[in-house]
């Protein structure tokens, strides 16, 4: 779980940043504390779905005979945000909308108008967003769950100073054992039908649609058996005493439900607005974008058995270690145990992608365990000019050569070569970032979620995740992780003094490859400044 993020989950520089500049307002705000006696309507997941539009399309698409889920995954931007367009468009029941962030910004407004559109037809929008990244937007929310049918609750919320990231942090610095836990889960379930998980949050770079830094990413579409378990897991955290409804939050002011819906037209329409349209071809696994396949009411997926796990809300915010259930891989629900269970039970090869790799003792246990039943391992990540956390690559890069050593074959995106390649979109000028979080084993289960392999994820943030056993599904992802080390990253290996080189391969088959000795595809600031802060970084906050 990130960390603290990409372009959208944000430097850990800003944070240690924005923490000083905290403790210096502190002696001037004091610290807020959160509402107390809050009102929180309880609500669950409709039962009715399968009577839907949506949910007899997924009941004629599935294979007569054990109840199976149906799994597209959608590599590329536009047709993931198109599929969640789709989705809301017709939906007729309900849509549940769990993210880590939905950005005040075009691809954010426009997910927001698709809801309330589908809100004014009737359909019951319930969106759940951690509070960490909400400064400013409060008019925003505030607005859309002015409509009726929508409600907007927030997950772990500061209290005061909420119109500045700042100000947020200096009124409840005291609290920072609470506010540095965030949820970082991802899940998208309309009509309790069919559903959107994986990496992506809800933001511009996501999309392809950031002028600097843009993500390659994994989503998956997901249909059948599972979603109603996916739909009990959202209800788990909305129900949850860690969540609080915006009205709880925010002062209401003198404006009438009818102003603030006039005022969330304003804030969300205008010539700079985002009105993305169907793709006009196929994906990089063949699939037409989803309105196609709708509109024949012939849903193309792979049906297979699944698994769906998140952490308990409790383990970012109870008000202890042990209410937490610490440590997080002993509770046998959580998404950290589930991902090493089946890791350590590999019996041939796992192919796996993480934008933030910091091992750590118990990653290091368990890649030791794996390399010596004699399992190949390989890990797609970011290299230090691709990471948007310099930090954390601090961490990672302490643990390279012993990976190395034990046969792990490495690779780190080169934002050079994604920019050239075309496979995955056209980022143009934009640099590349890994952002997906997915691993293959065996070529027969497929990980896909939003848990990053670093302290963060498995100590302070709640993640979400879901197992695939289907050997289809596995061949995709592997295809897609071959095009990223093929086409996208440099190998690691060492040299003959130990040192860690870079392999950056021939771009014809007769050609030799380059070997770098430094970090590639960056200056010597940016090194020095690494080598600056990594004496003083703890691992425990990465």
């Amino acid at each position: 779980m990130p960390h603290l993020q990409d372009r959208a989950e944000k430097s850990h520089v800003r944070w240690l940043a924005w923490l000083l500049a905290g403790i210096v307002a502190l002696f001037l705000t004091g610290c807020a504390g959160l509402p107390t006696d809050v009102q929180r309507k309880p609500s669950m997941a409709i039962a009715d779905g399968g009577d839907t539009t949506l949910g007899r399309l997924v009941k004629a698409a599935a294979p007569p005979g054990e109840p199976l889920s149906g799994f597209r995954l959608l590599p590329m931007a536009q047709f993931s945000l198109h599929a969640r367009i789709e989705l809301a468009r017709r939906a007729q029941r309900s849509i549940d909308v769990q993210y880590y962030l939905v950005q005040n910004d075009e691809t954010g407004r426009y997910l927001l108008r698709a809801l309330r559109d589908a809100a004014d037809r009737g359909v019951r929008v319930r969106l759940l967003v951690d509070d960490l990244y909400t400064a400013g937007a409060d008019p925003l929310f505030t607005s859309f769950a002015s409509h009726p049918n929508v409600e907007v609750r927030l997950f772990n919320p500061f209290p005061a100073g909420r119109d500045r990231f700042g100000t947020r942090w200096a009124s409840s610095i005291l609290d920072f054992d609470r506010v540095h836990r965030r949820m970082h889960n991802k899940l998208y379930v309309v009509d309790n039908t069919m559903a959107v998980m994986g990496g992506r949050n809800i933001a511009n770079e996501y999309f392809l649609r950031d002028g600097g830094s843009n993500f390659i990413d994994i989503d998956t579409l997901v249909a059948g058996a599972v979603v109603p378990r996916l739909s009990s897991l959202f209800d788990m955290y909305w129900n949850s005493p860690y969540v609080y409804p915006i009205e709880s939050l925010v002062a209401r002011g003198s404006e009438t439900p009818q102003q603030l819906r006039a005022l969330f037209d304003r804030l969300t329409t205008g010539p700079a607005e985002l009105h993305a349209e169907e793709p006009d071809s196929t994906d990089l696994l063949g699939n037409n974008p989803l309105a196609k396949d709708l509109d024949a009411g012939a849903l193309k997926l792979v049906w297979a058995r699944a698994e769906a796990y998140a952490d308990p809300p409790a383990k970012a915010l109870a008000p202890t270690p042990e209410a937490r259930g610490l440590p997080a891989d002993e509770a046998s629900d959580s998404v950290l145990f589930n991902v090493q269970r089946y890791l350590r039970g590999a019996e041939n090869e796992i192919m796996q992608t993480t934008p933030y790799l910091i091992p750590g003792r118990g990653g290091m246990e368990s890649i030791r365990i794996i390399r010596g039943n004699g399992v190949s391992y390989s890990i797609v990540t970011n290299s230090l000019a691709a990471t948007d956390e310099s930090l954390v690559h601090i961490g990672y890069r302490r643990y390279r050569a012993q990976m190395l050593r034990l046969g792990v074959e490495l690779y780190e995106l080169s934002p050079k070569r994604v920019e050239e390649t075309k496979r995955f979109g056209m980022y143009g000028s934009a640099s590349g970032r890994l952002h997906g979080k997915s691993a293959v084993i065996d070529r027969k289960i497929v990980f896909v979620g939003s848990m990053n392999f670093d302290p963060r994820s498995m100590l302070h943030n709640t993640e979400i995740g879901i197992f695939i056993f289907s050997p289809q599904i596995a061949q995709q992802l592997t295809s897609l992780i071959g095009f990223i080390r093929l086409d996208g990253a440099y190998q690691l290996q060492l040299g003959p003094k130990g040192a860690i080189e870079w392999v950056s391969p021939a771009s014809s088959g007769d050609g030799a490859d380059t070997i770098l000795h430094t970090e590639p595809e960056t200056h010597f600031w940016a090194r020095w400044k690494l080598e600056l802060m990594a004496p003083l970084v703890p691992e425990s906050l990465l």
